[in-house]
């Protein structure tokens, strides 16, 4: 199969020709049709991801047809459309018994703890628990933008945010994911907030639902000015991005009993951000982390995108090659694209 790799961090990857993946009892092969570039592959490359064995391959969001399913597979089969979350469950630790498989203890995760999805095939273990039918409806392409960062900021604005009808979301960052929970904020009938160092892509936030706009570049202080458009602060405060000052902004510009949920990765040097703990306690603020989002929750997105209230496709940017991959995976801690890359032609 034909596979982006590389053997060492930082090191510009390669398009190799490598061994086609078998499954194993319990897992499937797909034949990849989609899959999203994210800035976590970048994280992977640069060697920030202690979970990573190299030589690798990344890519972890994905959609494709499976190409052959281990014997004991039940609930899947050869040229079953199908999606998976980037963080899958083992199915038996305490988490994804009680239905939290985002944070299972021996998570498996495509491009990361195994070969991933910028490849022609790969192998996906315990595929009963993690699989997800594609309904004929949902293309590939968007299908490969949930895996990662459409279903990350679902859950982030549901089930960590717990948003409502009304309330002021502050979305810090417009990448795709900054951008999808925009759009799932705004589905919701809250008030979403863009945040962002580009005009380009504050504008394109307001296509997305952002009722306002911040520039960070432009204004002396964002958790001020996000105070003053809102009168009193954010209901609840998304970093899509993931940066100290992002995260700070975030925590900062929330009301009282505020929530922030961190999905933007910080890792290295950036790991340990500083937070305004005081506020934290003062105002009784609600911090949480979003990793991922389980297999069985697709239901409720998958309904929301049926209905027509959700239109993920919107924030696809652009169609690219494996070989177009190579540089746009490097480049991607400088990208100023809109929206969501995915790769379609292998």
């Amino acid at each position: 199969m034909r596979a982006m790799y590389y053997e060492a961090f930082g090191a510009a990857p390669e398009i190799r020709t490598l061994p086609e993946p078998t499954p194993t009892a319990n897992g499937v092969v797909v034949k990849v049709e989609a899959t999203g570039l994210c800035r976590s592959d970048w994280h992977g490359w640069m060697g920030h991801d202690p979970d990573i064995r190299l030589p690798h391959v990344p890519g972890h969001e994905l959609a494709g047809t499976v190409l052959a399913a281990g014997k004991a597979v039940t609930r899947f089969k050869a040229g079953d459309r199908v999606t998976v979350p980037f963080v899958s469950g083992c199915g038996h630790c305490h988490e994804c018994r009680s239905g939290n498989q985002q944070v299972c203890e021996e998570q498996f995760q495509p491009g990361f703890t195994h070969w991933g999805s910028f490849a022609e095939y790969v192998a996906l273990d315990h595929a009963d628990q993690n699989l997800v039918h594609l309904p004929e409806s949902v293309s590939f392409a968007t299908a490969a933008s949930l895996g990662c960062r459409f279903a990350t900021s679902f859950r982030a604005v549901c089930d960590q945010a717990k948003v409502k009808g009304g309330e002021w979301v502050a979305v810090h960052g417009c990448g795709g994911v900054g951008l999808s929970a925009i759009m799932i904020a705004a589905a919701l009938g809250a008030n979403p907030i863009a945040i962002d160092i580009s005009e380009e892509k504050l504008a394109f936030a307001r296509k997305m639902g952002a009722v306002a706009a911040i520039n960070a570049r432009a204004v002396a202080d964002v958790a001020e000015a996000v105070r003053e458009i809102t009168g009193g602060g954010a209901h609840a405060s998304i970093d899509a991005l993931g940066s100290p000052a992002t995260c700070f902004n975030s925590i900062k510009n929330l009301r009282r009993r505020g929530r922030h949920v961190q999905v933007g990765l910080m890792l290295g040097e950036q790991a340990t951000p500083q937070i305004p703990m005081a506020q934290v306690i003062g105002h009784e603020l609600e911090i949480y982390g979003s990793h991922g989002m389980q297999a069985w929750r697709y239901d409720a997105m998958l309904s929301m995108m049926a209905a027509g209230r959700l239109q993920p496709d919107r924030v696809i940017g652009r169609e690219i090659g494996l070989e177009e991959a190579v540089p746009a995976l490097m480049a991607m801690d400088t990208a100023t694209d809109l929206g969501i890359s995915v790769i379609t032609r292998f």
